[in-house]
């Protein structure tokens, strides 16, 4: 926490996040243009950016994309803002965001980025991810499949009804390492757009693990939208299922919408 806020003091690392949250996704260089910035001293700022983890990498080719993670801030909010105000604040930003939502228009497509760091194996991450006990346990849902590349996948609900939520196809694996899956979640709908593609990179690191999820080729800023609201619910309820061996008190499912 310390690294957060040290990095957060600085107004030209507050601004490189600014810019993100406008648009995220960005390369080195369009940084530096739309804030006027030499590229060395760009480069510096985000290092302590990505160090605090307030800001990933993401590479495509030999492209370095920068996103920016709100789990570090989401820390902050838990540890000091109590339950009585949080539906206050949360009412408040509605409020605000909703009147600000009047003069924007996004013409990129929407990709989600979301980063956490658990104290566990690679090896349990990437048994938490596909088995499908485990993921009945922290998300609701049985993920069911034999995890191997152009299998199909399928999201099962535990109430006894065995629907099916989300389907979807293994693109890639990676044990421990790398997992890459479509993501539909309309399964009975008319084939009238392709699915979103989920990939989940764990980078181990002594005994802790950085776990990040890419969710890319977003439909709309409303799947975007319940998205952001669903991934970090669920990725806290693993973390805390690996780190205690239980889950939270509150179930995802509950926190965030029916498709994640």
């Amino acid at each position: 926490m310390d690294q957060v806020f040290k990095a957060l003091a600085d107004p030209t690392r507050r601004l490189l996040l600014d810019r993100l949250r406008e648009r995220n996704g960005q390369t080195l260089g369009e940084l530096c243009e739309r804030l006027e910035m030499a590229r060395q001293s760009a480069t510096q700022h985000l290092e302590v950016l990505v160090q605090a983890g307030l800001v990933t990498v993401v590479r495509r080719g030999r492209e370095r994309l920068h996103y920016l993670n709100p789990a570090p801030i989401h820390e902050i909010g838990e540890r000091w803002i109590s339950a009585f105000d949080e539906p206050r604040l949360r009412a408040l930003s509605a409020i605000k965001n909703q009147a600000e939502e009047y003069g924007m228009t996004s013409t990129t497509v929407p990709i989600y980025v979301y980063v956490t760091y658990i104290r566990a194996t690679a090896e349990q991450v990437w048994e938490a991810l596909t088995d499908a006990d485990l993921t009945a346990r922290y998300w609701g849902h049985a993920n069911v499949s034999d995890w191997q590349p152009g299998s199909p996948w399928e999201h099962r609900r535990t109430d006894g009804s065995g629907a099916v939520d989300v389907v979807g196809k293994v693109i890639a694996t990676e044990r421990p390492t790398r997992l890459v899956i479509t993501f539909d979640d309309a399964p009975d709908s008319e084939p009238s757009r392709e699915p979103s593609v989920v990939t989940f990179l764990v980078e181990p690191h002594q005994d802790i693990v950085r776990l990040t999820v890419t969710h890319e080729n977003l439909p709309d800023q409303e799947m975007l939208g319940g998205i952001s609201r669903g991934w970090p619910a669920v990725l806290a309820n693993l973390k805390s299922l690996l780190e205690t061996g239980d889950v939270l008190p509150q179930a995802p499912w509950e926190m965030s919408p029916a498709h994640i």
